[in-house]
């Protein structure tokens, strides 16, 4: 309900003017309001076509909440209060969808700002805005209790390593074991849970790549914005209603290595593409580098194994390609309760006698971000110094 305008009216005036035809402006809102014999003052013309226009345009009555500081996410769990993120853990808003219907409309009109559609054929989808702004849409009655729309919100200019420190997520030495690890060129992996902010931890690190460096960033969804002068993105595309026209990111990751990358960055790997990566990292391409979902750092090898395997890559295999190509895994939780993202472990990786390979903790930093020396301090000490 909008302050001062009778509850049923914006939808009575939506109704009438859906049966004629033209644009949405004061003048047809007037008109509108003139032909169901109600109150046709200015505050209510005007209050009833923002409410119209904000259907219309943008993200409609979540734009004001994508521009709210700090906020990450932008969560609809159908009718009813929408909720945001803003790093404290999930908060109600004043912003209410008042039925499914309403809910659908953002849904299909939010999916076709980013060129795709959501309907009955197609109950969920997921693009990028034209903002940056990466929505993932569900309709109902797939969604329950209602259609579910998620919002994902990109930092604008990003986080600095620096800043990072400042806020709470990297201790000083953890700042400056991440700023060696860039330095030293090492290959690693950011691995967390999801909302753990995997993606602003490698952002940032990239941000302290040197800049005569060319970095090429490989993505399903483009959320990465290192703050560099050359960065080069390339974007996987999914198949359209009839099948075709998909791009997959292991096809994007050999293009990507055809471009001279001083880097190859896979903004997440979550698919037979860590097989392309591994290869990447294990022919010369130093300072390779990724994101990937895992509970913890010692989870890492089981979940590339998992996700070699779909690329048909055996288990031993997988395991001997990982350990000569991979250096470093860093480890990022989200704490419970505070929401606070911060880095807890930086491991390193053995291969064990039967050929697998198991991650070894190197440092740990507990809440306050105090380092931790862990058993694979001093590998991690003979990686940083073979490479300087």
């Amino acid at each position: 309900m909008i302050a001062g305008v009778p509850a049923g009216l914006v939808e009575e005036v939506r109704r009438r003017l859906a049966a004629g035809e033209g644009t949405l402006t004061p003048h047809r809102v007037a008109e509108a309001l003139r032909a169901a014999g109600r109150p046709v003052g200015d505050a209510t013309v005007l209050a009833v076509y923002e409410a119209l226009h904000r259907d219309v345009a943008g993200a409609g009555v979540l734009e004001p909440l994508l521009r709210l500081p700090g906020v990450s996410d932008v969560l609809v769990n159908g009718p009813g209060p929408v909720r945001i993120d803003r790093g404290s853990g999930l908060e109600e808003t004043d912003v209410v969808l008042p039925d499914e219907d309403a809910c659908r409309r953002l849904a299909q009109r939010l999916v076709a700002t980013g060129g795709r559609r959501v309907d009955d054929a197609a109950p969920w989808a997921d693009v990028r805005l034209p903002d940056g702004t990466r929505c993932h849409a569900v309709l109902a009655p797939l969604a329950q209790p209602g259609t579910a729309i998620s919002l994902r919100v990109p930092r604008r200019g990003g986080f600095t390593l620096d800043e990072l420190a400042a806020a709470g997520a990297l201790g000083g030495e953890g700042r400056e074991l991440l700023g060696q690890v860039v330095d030293a060129r090492l290959a690693f992996l950011v691995s967390g849970g999801t909302g753990t902010g995997k993606t602003t931890l490698l952002a940032a690190m990239l941000g302290e790549v040197p800049a005569g460096e060319r970095i090429v960033v490989v993505e399903d969804a483009a959320e990465l914005r290192p703050d560099h002068p050359q960065v080069v993105g390339l974007e996987a595309r999914p198949a359209n209603l009839e099948g075709a026209g998909a791009v997959l990111l292991r096809d994007l990751v050999r293009q990507a290595l055809r471009m001279r990358p001083d880097r190859l960055v896979v903004g997440e790997v979550r698919d037979a593409a860590v097989v392309d990566l591994l290869a990447a990292m294990n022919t010369g391409h130093e300072g390779g580098c990724g994101t990937l979902h895992a509970n913890s750092a010692a989870d890492v090898p089981a979940r590339v194994e998992a996700l070699a395997l779909t690329a048909g890559l055996g288990r031993e295999a997988a395991h001997s390609q990982l350990v000569s190509a991979l250096d470093v895994v860093l480890h990022v939780v989200r704490e419970r309760g505070t929401g606070r993202r911060r880095l807890a472990q930086v491991a390193v990786l053995q291969r064990e006698p039967a050929g697998t390979v198991r991650t070894v903790p190197a440092a740990t930093f507990d809440a306050a971000g105090v380092l931790q020396p862990g058993p694979g301090a001093r590998r991690l000490i003979d990686l940083l110094d073979g490479r300087r």
